[in-house]
């Protein structure tokens, strides 16, 4: 069965790579640049998995597993400090990618690509660059590294993406992984079988199905708990309220060793030859099945475009006495093909429209979390004295903080999605291909907020409460001293000191007060600074990644109607010289005309058959509501 699926797809990069040949000989090098990128798809569709989970859940064992190979650093006090990429290639090799500049902010406009410098690293130095140990907090600066490695697993184009542990999936680190999965055909979720789901782990599930299109639960380390089969079955229960999300269970350290010793029960036991075959299956072959039915679009089209312009030029030499009315109809195909891709065509007048009335979506939705957020604050606040726990009310905001945040990225990449889909149905009734939009790199969308400052706890010394004390009372026992002094009593006295006492204890009380009213004004405006700086920071963020989507849309729907335009446009330039042409030079351009149209049919009748999508009426944009997920969350007192 592989190798019928490998001669299938072998020949359609054969089919692609003539068709790409006939039209750069018939002088079309944008259609023959545009298969060119078909057949590079094709060949290495670069599938790329991400798996994700918390700190020391097995995420690089599990990988190390599936290739057999020690490809991640896996260490029990050393964690992922940076994503790595584990590809296929012929001969073993680790690379890292660094800014070149390392001073840049890595936080830059989305629409400024930074420089990358790609740098290749003996294998055996692979810890010392991505491993928290050897590069605590990513202080090398990278963006990512890269092992390729000869495993059959990986031949197809599967790419194994090692993601940093997020430290607590209601982080802010959460946001980074939620928005690479933008890119990625497919997602593993890897939690430990030491205990059951948590609460963030359920909603970071919830989010991942919303943005990835094949999401599956992985239960490691099942070899070191016993319990780990109760574990499962409470899982599943949770799955099942999230949606369609299949589960396996594995031990990597069995897997290994069955690789090592080659035992087929041992391996089976090991759970992971069901993990390969949904790999293989779900994720390689439904990524194949995708490229293969947007080759075969790219096939038909430049045939069909290549044909426009022979066709009218052989039925000119074959039919003079049409010639005029063809013209006509060339003339006004073109015209039609011209405002098509004017600024003014409905599908750029919808994606325009879309992309703005998003933004302002946006900008009102991240608001709106966020004030609810502050408020939420501001009232617990005034509810107590914030100094002695500002340490968790900090914590607390930081982590609702990032689960608004989340909810306006995962929403806004809903409606991104959705107007693509809209304007590619809009540019053709038939099935296109919606361009690749690479909104994924999230790298300091919180990195420039600064941390939520200090705040005075509150707590006084014995000796400044005396302090107080005394400042209030000299001034009670000064005046009964007085008062007292007019019945001849001595100006300190028991009365005057129990009104001292009074005095003091008052302005005591008073001042406290004060403190606790100053602490409190201190700590709202602290939360109000704080919510304004990751308004604007997120919003310009999200604006960019918007901006981005609506370039690249343009762009590649742009490319498709120019290319339309010019075939129309050589198809009527032949037929006017067609028009002109002696009748002693006709003869011979029939024949090759017609030969190179018969090479066209025989090309088009080598295309394969695919079968027809199915088709669905384009649903309503994911509203707001859709989007909202409840979050419990409390200050801990």
């Amino acid at each position: 069965m592989p190798d019928r699926e490998e001669e299938h797809s072998a020949a359609i990069v054969d089919v692609v790579r003539d068709v790409g040949d006939l039209a750069a000989s018939s002088g079309r090098a944008d259609l023959a640049e545009r298969l060119d990128q078909t057949r590079a798809r094709l060949r290495d569709p670069g599938v790329r998995v991400i798996v994700v989970g918390e700190f020391k859940q097995g995420k690089s064992k599990l990988i190390n597993a599936l290739v057999n190979a020690p490809a991640c650093p896996v260490d029990d006090d050393v964690a992922t400090s940076v994503p790595m990429t584990v590809g296929y290639a012929e001969v073993p090799s680790a690379w890292v990618l660094m800014q070149s500049d390392p001073t840049a902010p890595r936080s830059a406009p989305l629409s400024v690509t930074p420089a990358v410098e790609r740098q290749e690293i003996a294998l055996e130095d692979l810890p010392q660059f991505v491993s928290e140990h050897g590069n605590p907090s990513n202080e090398r600066n990278l963006l990512s590294a890269e092992v390729m490695l000869p495993r059959e697993i990986l031949k197809g184009g599967l790419k194994l993406v090692d993601s940093p542990g997020v430290g607590g999936l209601d982080s802010s680190n959460a946001l980074a992984t939620l928005s690479a999965l933008s890119t990625a055909h497919a997602v593993l979720v890897v939690s430990d079988a030491s205990q059951e789901y948590t609460e963030p782990e359920v909603q970071f599930l919830k989010h991942a199905m919303r943005i990835s299109p094949n999401v599956a639960a992985v239960l490691a380390k099942t070899d070191l708990y016993p319990q780990w089969r109760q574990v499962e079955q409470i899982d599943r229960g949770h799955l099942e309220q999230v949606g369609d999300v299949p589960m396996f269970s594995v031990s990597s350290d069995l897997r290994l060793l069955a690789a090592q010793t080659q035992d087929r029960e041992l391996n089976e036991e090991s759970g992971f030859p069901a993990l390969v075959a949904h790999l293989r299956r779900e994720v390689l072959g439904r990524a194949e099945v995708i490229h293969e039915r947007s080759a075969v679009h790219d096939l038909h089209s430049v045939v069909e475009q290549l044909s426009v312009s022979l066709r009218a030029e052989l039925h000119a030499l074959q039919n003079p006495q049409d010639t005029p009315r063809m013209i006509a109809e060339l003339e006004d195909a073109k015209a039609k093909a011209d405002e098509f891709r004017g600024r003014s065509a409905r599908w750029q007048v919808t994606l325009t429209d879309g992309i703005t009335d998003l933004i302002a979506d946006m900008e009102h939705d991240l608001r709106d979390r966020l004030r609810t957020v502050q408020r939420e604050a501001e009232q617990a606040i005034d509810e107590g004295d914030p100094g002695p726990i500002w340490d968790q009310i900090t914590e607390w905001l930081d982590q609702r903080t990032t689960a608004a945040i989340t909810e306006t990225f995962v929403w806004t990449d809903e409606r991104s999605r959705w107007i693509s889909e809209e304007v590619a149905d809009l540019f053709s009734q038939g099935e296109s291909a919606i361009p690749a939009i690479d909104v994924g790199g999230t790298d300091g969308v919180l990195d420039p907020v600064d941390p939520i400052s200090g705040l005075d706890a509150g707590t006084l010394s014995a000796g400044e409460k005396i302090f107080i004390g005394v400042r209030g009372s000299y001034g009670g026992v000064l005046m009964v001293g007085l008062a007292t002094g007019l019945i001849g009593m001595a100006l300190i006295n028991p009365l005057s000191l129990l009104a001292g006492v009074l005095v003091g204890r008052r302005a005591y009380r008073e001042d406290m007060s004060a403190r606790l009213n100053r602490r409190q004004q201190e700590a709202k405006q602290l939360v109000r600074r704080y919510i304004d700086e990751v308004i604007f920071q997120v919003g310009k963020q999200l604006k960019d990644r918007l901006r981005l989507v609506q370039r690249t849309a343009r762009d590649h729907f742009g490319s498709m109607a120019e290319e339309l335009h010019r075939s129309l446009s050589d198809a009527l330039t032949s037929a006017k010289a067609a028009a002109g042409t002696y009748t002693a030079t006709r003869d011979d351009r029939v024949e090759a005309l017609q030969d190179k149209i018969a090479r066209l049919d025989r090309i088009r009748d080598l295309i394969p058959v695919l079968p027809p999508p199915v088709m669905q009426s384009l649903p309503a944009p994911p509203s707001r509501k859709d989007a909202d997920t409840p979050v419990d969350a409390e200050i801990v007192g």
